[in-house]
């Protein structure tokens, strides 16, 4: 009999959620189906953050609210990935998957014909709300179709590979349609991939994971969505008002009593929505929090080094931009190589420790970067080593964070990842430049203004590779080798 890496027996009766094993023409039909939504997804993140000037003259956005642009996606895709990831084991992956691309090509539509501010508001909500349906319910797909062991950490690397190449595809291709046909583009694009995906989905997707018997908990679903709806505004709050502003620590509040009670009925509820015995499970919280520090530190340093590049170097958008191209090269050969590597180093937990070392160390020797053009070389190297450890930590926080539990808890399993990733991304940024404008507001008044952006960005890059150090010694602490379920 067949085990899993832990070394329990599959379920009897189960089938792979796909139309065909993984080695079968189906199962790689299905796999570039499920790994070309998470392409898109990843594509949809970045691809607007160049064409924002364009969109707020085009539809005549003021500065300070161009930002709701970005930040209404974010609400949504987060706030909801949760809730949506457990929708999918009760419902239908499947089913959930096919809404979800429907609703991506709805809103798509809808922002790439927007003759008002409100019109494109609505669709970037409606795509977050796509995203955080699509996102879990094609990794609990991609999951369950592939056994655990090296298939699936083979399937998880190359999802890796593509996230990090549609973020990173994102940025160029939203300044090529800006420039050359508008940024009306940028939400067009999506409208034939997500056609093509309907029409060849459900032919390849047939999705056996759905519990017959299970019950959403509604009030549970409203309560946690509520309450991580206010912990991404409160800190996409901070980063624009600050910390001590009212809305920002009203916001935060709220966020920690929703989600104490939220925690309260889970406890106490026969089906609950997530299950207090999974997130218990060490697989699942250290797993997912060495996630969130990957996610969280990486999408900062992105950040804080495109500041530099520009605001101290002085190098175009165009120039910045190219030199990221190089770290996407790298971090795409991470995702490519990873379950090799997780296999030679014996295991996801070694590593996602590995990982979040090596990008500790490359984050850390940016700490060299100085006023002089030269420094562009060193943010090239250190970025690209990073870009490579990133990857790496993503592939093995995925796979620990999805080991050991049965198909049934797929979605709520590939859910949390989902939530992690999306917050991680979403909460990184205003954390730390807040920090880095802090620090060098503080610098001001003894030098010049790129002197304090660049003893700004210094100062929070110490603090960036601090955290994921400490991320890498609390999951080598406590992260255990998952029991089987």
């Amino acid at each position: 009999m067949s085990t899993t890496r832990d070394g329990a027996a599959p379920a009897a009766g189960t089938a792979p959620a796909g139309g065909g094993t993984p080695a079968t023409g189906p199962g790689r039909l299905l796999l570039i189906v499920l790994l070309g939504a998470q392409f898109l997804i990843a594509l949809d993140f970045s691809i607007l953050n160049v064409a924002l000037p364009d969109i707020g003259t085009g539809l005549g956005f003021s500065l300070a609210n161009l930002q709701w642009v970005v930040t209404l996606f974010a609400l949504a895709s987060a706030g909801f990935s949760l809730m949506f990831g457990r929708v999918a084991d009760v419902v239908g992956r499947r089913r959930m998957f096919l809404i979800g691309m429907a609703l991506l090509a709805l809103a798509s539509l809808a922002g790439g014909l927007a003759d008002s501010q409100a019109v494109l508001l609505a669709a970037r909500v409606a795509q977050g709300l796509s995203t955080a349906m699509i996102a879990p319910a094609a990794m609990a797909l991609l999951t369950t179709s592939f056994p655990e062991g090296a298939m699936r950490d083979r399937a998880l690397g190359l999802s890796g590979a593509l996230l990090s190449a549609g973020f990173t595809t994102g940025a160029v291709l939203g300044g090529v349609l800006t420039g050359l046909v508008g940024w009306r583009w940028a939400f067009l694009i999506n409208v034939p991939v997500c056609v093509a995906v309907l029409v060849f989905a459900p032919k390849l997707i047939t999705d056996r994971g759905r519990g017959r018997d299970a019950r959403l908990d509604a009030t549970g679903a409203v309560t946690v969505t509520a309450g991580l709806l206010a912990l991404v505004y409160g800190v996409t709050a901070a980063g624009s008002k600050g910390w001590g502003s009212t809305t920002t620590l009203v916001s935060l509040a709220l966020a920690v009593v929703l989600l104490v009670v939220f925690w309260l009925i889970e406890r106490r509820v026969a089906q609950p929505l997530v299950s207090v015995r999974v997130l218990m499970r060490p697989s699942v919280r250290w797993g997912n929090i060495g996630g969130l520090v990957t996610f969280t530190m990486f999408s900062s340093v992105v950040f804080l080094m495109t500041l530099y590049l520009q605001e101290v170097l002085h190098y175009s958008p165009l120039v910045t931009g190219l030199a990221f191209g190089v770290q996407g090269v790298a971090a795409f050969f991470a995702g490519l190589n990873a379950p090799k590597i997780i296999a030679r180093l014996g295991g996801s937990k070694q590593s996602l420790v590995a990982g979040l070392v090596l990008q500790a160390a490359s984050t850390a020797a940016l700490f060299l970067i100085g006023d002089s053009r030269v420094s562009l070389v060193l943010v090239i190297i250190a970025t690209s080593i990073g870009g490579f450890a990133h990857v790496l930590s993503v592939v093995s926080f995925m796979v620990t964070a999805t080991s050991g539990l049965p198909d049934s808890e797929q979605g709520l399993a590939t859910g949390l990842a989902t939530l992690t990733q999306q917050a991680g991304i979403t909460l990184g940024i205003p954390i730390m430049s807040a920090i880095a404008a802090a620090h060098a507001n503080s610098l001001k008044s003894g030098s010049s203004a790129s002197g304090a952006v660049l003893g700004g960005t210094t100062f929070a890059i110490v603090i960036d590779a601090a955290v994921v150090l400490a991320g890498a010694v609390v999951v080598g602490l406590f992260l255990r080798k998952p029991a089987a379920v």
